[in-house]
């Protein structure tokens, strides 16, 4: 039996955008396989994009990745600063906008987490929630503070600890938005000042919130998905280094197969291996 380890990380989703505080957008789904079976065949890998930004709204949904049996959810929109003030459910939830008792978006059990909370009072700068990231919640918006969008996960498939799918951070009228979550998360806008910034591409983070009123800065759009696949260079595995698909390289005893677009990865099986037996 052949198998190999999967890393795959969908599109983060956009931050929500108009009004006076928004959501971040929440991270894309984060699915890590060690033990995942393949046979000697094409397959084809889906790499989700980030969501995109509205002029007024719920930021819109990153992209679901896929490889096999493993796909994972794109993360949900940040909501607006109005009757669609929800953030939407993703891999992580979107972080909601202010309109008094809006709520963040649900995450996907064993994907990633929920959206921050909107500000529940009526006081002004009305803030909006933090998008919901893979290793932690987006935190909700209190006391006239934007959420900060949720931790993402390390991961060292890729031969180094990366961190991917942080959710972005909301924002309000003050003068200082939300940060985005480690991962990728962008951070959120700064009224009168900056825009909200986009989730870092490949890495699945949410997209930074955009903030209304008299100075309009628009969100920020989610970052694109990666799958990353990795499998003993020796054959071990049941899989010879001659598969091909992605950008192929070396790390230690490991081939890795790096997919930053939609491709195909053709799994050529390795022959029986026997490890060698020393007498004494």
């Amino acid at each position: 039996m052949a198998t190999v380890k999967a890393l795959v990380v969908a599109g983060g989703g956009a931050g929500g955008a108009g009004g006076g505080g928004c959501g971040g957008g929440g991270a894309g789904g984060f699915l890590y396989e060690t033990n995942q079976t393949v046979t000697e065949q094409a397959y084809s890998i889906t790499v989700g994009s980030g969501g995109t930004v509205v002029t007024s709204g719920q930021g819109g949904d990153g992209g679901n990745s896929v490889f096999d049996t493993l796909t994972a959810v794109g993360g949900g929109g940040g909501g607006q600063e109005s009757t669609s003030g929800d953030g939407r459910a993703g891999g992580s939830g979107g972080g909601a906008g202010y309109t008094g008792g809006k709520v963040g978006g649900s995450g996907t059990a064993g994907q990633g987490n929920d959206g921050g909370d909107a500000q529940t009072s009526t006081a002004s700068p009305y803030p909006g929630g933090g998008g919901g990231g893979a290793g932690a919640a987006g935190s909700n918006a209190a006391s006239g503070n934007a959420g900060d969008g949720g931790a993402g996960s390390a991961n060292s498939i890729s031969g180094s600890s990366v961190t991917y799918a942080g959710g972005g951070g909301g924002s309000d009228r003050s003068t200082v938005g939300g940060s985005g979550g480690t991962g990728g998360g962008g951070d959120g806008a700064v009224y009168n000042s900056t825009q909200g910034e986009d989730g870092t591409a490949n890495t699945g983070g949410g997209g930074g919130a955009g903030v209304g009123g008299a100075g309009v800065q628009v969100a920020g759009a989610g970052g694109s998905g990666i799958v990353i696949i990795s499998y003993a260079t020796d054959g071990s595995d049941g899989v010879d280094p001659s598969s091909t698909g992605g950008t192929k390289t070396t790390s230690g005893d490991q081939t890795i197969h790096t997919f930053t677009s939609s491709g195909t990865f053709t799994v050529t099986a390795s022959a029986t291996f026997t490890p060698k037996v020393i007498f004494f």
